[in-house]
């Protein structure tokens, strides 16, 4: 199955996509786009164009495990996905996910603009990868309408 990775942000969505038998995940792009209907409108084409049977929207709780306004937003984000895809989503816990993106970038010592144009994929493709091991270790469970 392909999934789609996306970390959905208000100004640059990174958007990431697993191979079929969900082994690799690979940076797709990064939309650039603030608003949240087209912005939703630009995923949901990629999501078709790249063949995607499921959709893993970043889900960025709060330290403490309480779910704020930004995770909110993705919620409703993953909701307008699904109602225009009809594709089903899973909100993935993204705490930390950023950090560790700039960790990659500062290993392949990628500065400057060429950084702010991948760190949203780089942050996507991290959000797939630890869905897809989790997908590995728990038998490949359901994933949420």
């Amino acid at each position: 199955m392909k999934i789609m990775g996306i970390d959905f942000g208000d100004a640059r969505t990174g958007l990431a996509i697993s191979d079929v038998s969900e082994f690799l995940a690979s940076p797709l792009c990064v939309i650039h786009e603030q608003d949240f209907q087209q912005c939703a409108a630009k995923v949901a084409e990629q999501a078709k164009a790249h063949h995607a049977e499921l959709l893993v929207v970043g889900y960025p709780k709060n330290m403490n495990n309480t779910i704020g306004e930004r995770a909110e937003k993705c919620q409703a984000f993953a909701e307008l996905l699904h109602e225009l895809t009809h594709l089903n989503y899973v909100l993935w816990d993204e705490r930390c996910t950023t950090v560790s993106a700039h960790q990659y970038l500062n290993v392949t010592n990628t500065r400057g603009k060429k950084r702010k144009a991948v760190i949203d994929a780089v942050a996507a493709v991290i959000i797939l990868e630890n869905y897809l091991a989790y997908r590995k270790n728990q038998g490949k469970a359901g994933a949420l309408p």
